[in-house]
């Protein structure tokens, strides 16, 4: 019986030839998780046409599923996930940016964000945030992807239980072994022998199992040197969240660790 496939996506609501989305694909077996190849996209097209392919997969994508309770109840959207998702999807992000930027202004210095659940616990950035990062925008862009291949999203969205997506954040991960240590950037003047450091030490604790996760990174040689020699990060952070989603595939269906407390309209963060 052959091991399933697991994704991890480090994803970008923009994607270029600069920019990229990256997709590390691979599989675990007794707790190892192997990464077999590198998948990278410059359109969201692109990305989108990839997804719907009938290959099964776990996979961990790093975008939030979902929005603020809070916020959907204060601005009057549908409290159900899928209609709270079309409405969303029908925005344009110059809608998404002033609605959401009113919606701060009003309220306290200190508190101008409303969060969800598990971006409290993970230390995540709040999924209505516009700007550095731009994660609101990679919601709006990234979930109409999932929807469009009719994906399972376990806990939000009955889809194809072929082909299940969770939430991932590779920060999570990364804090875990780095603590407050930077470790990318995409500006190459930042791109400082620290960060390169950081990448080797934070790769070395994978590929040693030394996280919460239990689980022991498998590279090669070339495999090593491309995941650490990209500075921006974003071949590490898509490895962080394949490990997420091998975790997730352990766990197993129909939750994939994701708790039975999770509310179904915000979503949840693998291992949050």
């Amino acid at each position: 019986m052959s091991e399933p496939v697991l994704i991890g996506c480090d994803f970008s609501s923009s994607p270029s030839r600069q920019k990229r989305i990256v997709v590390a694909i691979g599989t675990v077996r007794q707790n190892r998780v192997a990464l077999q190849q590198l998948e990278k996209f410059e359109t969201l097209s692109r990305f989108g046409h990839w997804l719907q392919q009938p290959t099964p997969w776990v996979g961990g994508f790093d975008f939030p599923f979902g929005l603020p309770r809070t916020l959907v109840q204060h601005l009057g959207w549908p409290e159900l996930w899928l209609p709270c998702m079309q409405h969303y999807a029908g925005l344009s992000r110059a809608e998404i940016r002033d609605t959401f930027a009113a919606f701060c202004n009003a309220r306290p210095a200190g508190s101008k964000f409303a969060h969800r659940a598990t971006d409290l616990l993970a230390k995540s950035s709040p999924s209505m945030k516009w700007i550095n990062p731009p994660v609101a925008y990679m919601l709006h862009a990234g979930v109409q992807q999932l929807l469009a291949a009719g994906v399972n999203l376990p806990g939000l969205h009955d889809g194809d239980v072929q082909r299940v997506a969770l939430e991932a954040y590779p920060g999570l991960l990364a804090r875990e072994v780095l603590g407050q240590r930077s470790y990318k950037s995409d500006d190459k003047a930042r791109q400082t022998p620290d960060r390169l450091i950081a990448r080797k030490d934070l790769v070395m604790a994978l590929e040693h199992g030394q996280t919460r996760l239990g689980l022991r990174l498998k590279l090669t040689h070339a495999q090593h040197d491309a995941v650490i020699d990209d500075a921006s990060g974003d071949t590490l952070d898509a490895v962080l969240c394949l490990m997420q989603a091998a975790w997730a595939e352990l766990q197993g269906a129909p939750r994939y660790g994701l708790p039975a407390h999770m509310d179904p309209l915000e979503g949840w963060i693998l291992t949050a």
